[in-house]
């Protein structure tokens, strides 16, 4: 990977790193979730299709999670490779 994108992936891993520990946003995904499950509560039996599709919205949800610790931890990782590199050049 070429200094470039190391520092792409470092400058987008800070920013994910940033929005996962923002209050605000730790809220709204909060206030979604609980959302969607008191949705699916006040499903009526016969709504099978309203259930699956928040149950499937929670789970979109996690993934979004998801994929901001992934791009978090890819920050970390490109660091630690940009850090390797400059100790070779030293």
């Amino acid at each position: 990977m070429t200094d470039d994108k190391l520092e792409a992936a470092i400058a987008r891993g800070a920013r994910a790193k940033e929005l996962l520990g923002s209050e605000t946003l730790k809220e709204v995904f909060a206030q979604i979730e609980a959302d969607y499950i008191e949705g699916w509560r006040h499903t009526s039996a016969r709504d099978t299709d309203a259930r699956e599709r928040l149950w499937l919205a929670v789970q979109v949800l996690g993934l979004v999670k998801d994929h901001l610790v992934i791009i978090a931890n890819n920050g970390k990782l490109a660091q630690a490779e940009l850090d390797r590199l400059a100790g070779l050049a030293a």
